[in-house]
């Protein structure tokens, strides 16, 4: 019996210990910077990371690793994801022949998209996958929480600034409407450091992630401050003794320890099978992923 969509998804999610989007209410905050240096912070920590790009329209992953190159492999039905500095990335620019062109899906074609990678990538086994979103709570975010089984949660990203704010509280909504845990806010661009003094200018205004957590009952989990090095790409990495590269290592840290993996059964997932009907379960004898115990 062919094993079914939702079977394969869980199979592959339930190799990977913690499952975590990374979302922004509005874009131009920094949201893919967030998601690549948590990231290399967690792979510094010594954990084996993955990361998935569902940013079909502007997948920019790629150029923030240094990786626009690579190629998707595969046969029979399966992907290979590809390696960079020591992490597993899928990203649907490894499969443009330009990386400029543009991307012109509907929604049930994202939707494919995001279903096959989850199904048909080998990522064997990992402590973390990163889910990099578009900003907004449309389709690419259902489609990851609505798919991906025991969801350990989100981190919202945001910047100072009001109107930043104002769309992370309705990215705070769309995750309480889905019973989607959040793990935390991250205020990126929280001030400028100088690079002749070092003195912190706040010019995007200072608190409003601050304000807007208390305010919604989430955590502030970290801020990060631009400086020299930090807006990296093509492979680059901050460096550990700066700022941002502290802050980052202390969100992995604060994660890490608030999180625990996750599998469907811990949660008593069961996976879809079209080809069964519920009431049969209870006499079925087969060894099926979709029956529960």
């Amino acid at each position: 019996m062919a094993e079914s969509e939702s079977m394969r998804i869980c199979r592959r999610m339930d190799r990977i210990g913690r499952k975590i989007m990374i979302m922004s209410g509005k874009g131009g905050v920094g949201k893919t910077t967030v998601t690549v240096n948590l990231a290399k912070a967690l792979s510094r920590a010594g954990y084996k990371v993955g990361i998935l790009d569902t940013d079909i329209h502007g997948p920019n992953i790629a150029k923030m690793l240094g990786c626009e190159n690579a190629v998707l492999e595969g046969s029979e039905g399966e992907i290979q994801p590809v390696t960079v500095q020591g992490m597993k990335v899928v990203s649907l620019s490894f499969a443009l022949e330009n990386p400029s062109d543009a991307i012109v899906f509907r929604g049930p074609m994202k939707l494919n998209v995001i279903k096959q990678f989850l199904a048909d990538v080998n990522w064997g086994d990992l402590d973390y996958l990163l889910i990099d979103t578009p900003p907004g709570t449309g389709d690419e975010q259902l489609a990851a929480a609505q798919n991906i089984p025991a969801l350990a949660g989100c981190i919202i990203v945001t910047t100072p600034q009001a109107v930043s704010v104002l769309d992370s509280k309705r990215t705070v909504s769309f995750a309480n409407q889905l019973k989607l845990r959040v793990l935390g806010v991250v205020e990126n661009m929280s001030g400028l450091v100088c690079p002749h003094c070092g003195k912190i200018i706040d010019v995007f205004g200072k608190g409003g992630a601050e304000k807007m957590c208390m305010e919604e009952g989430v955590p502030l989990i970290g801020t990060i401050p631009l400086e020299v090095g930090l807006q990296i790409e093509n492979g680059g990495t901050v460096s550990e003794d700066s700022l941002s590269g502290q802050a980052f290592m202390s969100i992995a840290q604060i994660v890490h320890s608030s999180t625990k993996p996750l599998t469907s059964k811990d949660i008593g997932y069961v996976p879809r099978d079209e080809s069964c009907s519920p009431s049969a379960c209870a006499s079925c004898t087969a060894d099926c992923p979709s029956k529960k115990g």
